[in-house]
């Protein structure tokens, strides 16, 4: 058999399965149950890689037809390719960091964890290539399905509490608000293909309004307020399951299925005639705001970047409303950034809690000189989201700015620099706590370092917001055109 990109498809999203097989088949045997997860992670991003490459060729994959115009299809686009390289590169990162963290705390059923992150992973691949609405829906629930043992990891009465919330706000939200629209996409256009240039021209602004709002709000994983609070409620998971929800899967695939969405269903040109957009525009501005308030009332460290992501996530939706090249081009940037950014800051926050057992923000005095390079890390991490150059949190701040200007909307200008002081208001101070804040009187024990892969991990994906800073223009050169010549049929 040749290897052709429809092959590659294909295995993108069998790797992830095979791997799974392997992990329970070695549950008994520790060290080789992680190397199946890392070599499985490993050949995966291969595949993307690859997969990236081809992306010009528009490879596609009919598994099977349920009606006319109603197939399960993935196809391959830059945006999918993009979300599948950011998801695929950071799994072997987080792989590497749940080693450490999971021995560290010796935290129980480890078989059953590394079991559904690989099934996790293989529903963001299939999210990733989707070739239609339909194909989508049916990864997007897999990926809510996969994902709640995770959450409810722990098994205590928090954790089964919160892992309710998470997976009954994503699946009332999807099937009472995402499935309908779908349905009523089919309806009007008698398929659910994606399309350079969106299908909806023949459909009015009315109808269109509200199908743009089904699937802004039925779309829970993009956390727009006020559908957002199954994820702080997830914090309760292990960090390196927060990591895969705010980095590495369910965030992201949420608000890359609203801008897919968007690009491929409604198109640029539709977007501008919908009275919804521009209400759905000041829903995310508000989101960017409110989210950030909260922020500054939570001790707790996961709970404070658990509503910095629901603000930072309103980024993105709030390019795609706007829906003119440059803000679009900005809110595709912010899924590869912020997905560094905060991949940092969960792993950082999971190394404090594995070397030091301090989970509370007013806990952290001192522990920058006993932990050096897990809070140089933070702090690189908190200055990429903040948008400081030379980290590559600042692009998507740029064109979303840039975008704003282009389509006459100053108020966003305002809106994204206010954000922007919020950001310093909540971030830095833990930082300034670690490195400069003396420790509390009378002295506690001298905290214990974090395992090496659990400071080394977050050294990475902080390096890496470096090399995003530098490397933005391969990264422009590759999306651009989903937004310039593609965006017209």
């Amino acid at each position: 058999m040749s290897w052709t990109p429809e092959l590659a498809l294909a295995l993108a999203l069998i790797l992830p399965l095979i791997g799974g097989a392997a992990v329970l088949g070695l549950g008994a045997k520790p060290n080789l149950r992680e190397a199946a997860t890392l070599i499985t992670a490993i050949a995966l991003a291969v595949v993307v890689a690859y997969l990236v490459e081809a992306s010009g060729s528009r490879p596609e994959l009919v598994l099977f037809e349920l009606a006319p115009g109603l197939e399960l299809k993935f196809k391959l686009e830059p945006l999918g390719a993009m979300f599948a390289m950011v998801a695929s590169g950071l799994w072997i990162i987080n792989s590497l960091y749940s080693i450490a963290y999971m021995r560290g705390n010796n935290e129980k059923d480890q078989t059953r964890f590394y079991f559904c992150f690989t099934i996790s992973i293989a529903a963001a691949m299939g999210i990733a290539l989707s070739g239609n609405l339909l194909t989508l829906f049916f990864f997007y629930e897999a990926l809510s399905l996969a994902t709640y043992p995770l959450v409810a990891h722990k098994g205590d009465a928090k954790a089964k509490r919160g892992a309710s919330i998470y997976l009954g706000i994503l699946l009332a939200t999807s099937i009472g608000l995402f499935l309908p629209g779908v349905f009523a996409v089919y309806a009007f256009t008698g398929t659910t293909d994606f399309t350079v240039g969106g299908i909806l021209s023949g459909v009015g602004p009315m109808a269109g309004s509200v199908l743009l709002v089904l699937f802004a709000f039925g779309i829970g994983k993009a956390a727009l307020m006020p559908v957002h609070p199954w994820l702080p409620n997830a914090m309760v998971a292990p960090t390196p399951v927060s990591a895969l929800l705010h980095a590495v899967a369910v965030v992201k695939a949420g608000v890359f299925s609203i801008l897919k969405v968007v690009v491929y269903i409604f198109g640029a040109d539709y977007m501008q005639t919908l009275p919804a957009a521009d209400v759905l525009a000041w829903v995310a501005g508000g989101s960017i705001v409110v989210a950030s308030i909260f922020a500054f009332t939570k001790d707790n460290l996961k709970a404070r970047l658990a509503y910095s992501t629901v603000s930072q996530l309103s980024y993105i939706t709030l390019g795609a409303m706007l829906a003119s090249p440059l803000a679009l081009l900005g809110a595709a940037l912010q899924i590869v950034m912020h997905a560094y950014g905060k991949i940092t800051l969960f792993m950082t926050a999971g190394g404090i809690y594995t070397g030091a057992k301090k989970s509370e923000i007013s806990q952290l005095d001192g522990l920058g000189r006993y932990m050096p390079v897990t809070f140089a890390a933070f702090t690189i991490g908190a200055l990429s989201i903040i948008g400081v150059p030379p980290f590559g949190g600042v692009w998507p701040k740029v064109f979303l700015m840039e975008g704003a200007a282009e389509g006459g909307q100053p108020w966003l200008i305002v809106m994204l620099i206010g954000s922007t002081l919020l950001n310093i208001g909540y971030l830095l101070p833990i930082v300034i706590r670690g490195f400069f804040k003396p420790k509390p009187e009378p002295s506690p024990m001298r905290p214990g370092q974090p395992p090496a892969l659990a400071w080394i991990a977050p050294l990475i994906t902080a390096g890496g917001t470096i090399v995003l800073f530098f490397a933005i223009g391969p990264l422009i050169d590759f999306l651009s055109p989903v937004f310039t010549t593609e965006m017209t049929p």
